[in-house]
């Protein structure tokens, strides 16, 4: 269901710019452009396992804002994110955490947030879906809610079940960012991406990007004094901003 890499990583230095809203009676975090912008335009920023408390998902919706967009990141957790020290805790039990946040605890949060956005007037939603977040990036691309897909890193996805339902299902074009070791989408099954959506089979759009020497995480969490992580995390959130852009007039 998850693997260690889920839940450890480094800790990002930082000063969110961005404040906590309750969109659709969710508590979210809101990173809003500086400038002039789309007002019928949103990123959902999917977060993974530690959730709205780790500065480096904040800092991230900052660097969307920063390129444009106004993004929002809701608690897809209701508070119960995975604690940074997880790894050091003998008390944290891993598969009781992933019990308590199946389907039925996070679909409702986003149907409401998604619900609460088209309410004032966006129509126009990609979704940036990250480890665990990758799921309720699925779940609005096969309701057909986003416009644009992107995942990093993803996990729980059944492989190939999963692609072939966004293959069959899906109109939104569709990012991953993968990555060397990653148990979560090991090699095998971005390979079975690449055979199943790749050659312009997935009409929409496919695109997947990976990075050598980076490891699960490393999109959110990795370890910026590597500089293959470095290399990654940074062309992973490049590739994200360009395939935004590129399909922002769907």
């Amino acid at each position: 269901m998850s693997c260690e890499h889920c839940i450890q990583g480094v800790r990002h230095e930082g000063q969110p710019a961005g404040k906590i809203e309750k969109i659709g009676g969710v508590e979210s975090y809101v990173a809003t452009p500086s400038g002039d912008y789309p007002k019928d335009k949103v990123v959902l920023f999917l977060h993974d396992a530690f959730g709205l408390p780790l500065v480096n998902n904040k800092l991230l919706c900052d660097d969307f804002a920063r390129n444009g967009f106004r993004t929002i990141m809701p608690d897809l957790f209701n508070g119960d994110a995975v604690p940074e020290d997880a790894m050091e805790r003998a008390d944290f039990d891993r598969m009781a955490w992933m019990s308590r946040h199946g389907p039925e605890t996070w679909q409702p949060l986003v149907d409401a947030v998604v619900s609460a956005l088209r309410a004032e007037g966006v129509t126009w939603i990609g979704t940036t879906g990250y480890c665990f977040g990758a799921l309720p990036a699925w779940y609005l691309a096969l309701k057909n809610e986003s416009k644009v897909t992107v995942v990093s890193h993803p996990s729980m996805l059944r492989i190939p079940e999963d692609l072939e339902k966004y293959r069959d299902e899906s109109k939104a074009p569709l990012l991953i960012n993968s990555c060397e070791t990653d148990p979560m989408f090991a090699q095998e099954a971005q390979a079975k991406a690449d055979e199943l959506l790749g050659s312009g089979q997935f009409a929409p759009g496919y695109e997947r990007t990976y990075w050598e020497g980076c490891t699960h995480g490393f999109a959110v969490r990795g370890d910026m004094s590597n500089p293959k992580v470095k290399a990654g995390k940074e062309g992973a959130f490049e590739a994200t901003v360009k395939f935004f852009k590129k399909y922002q007039n769907l």
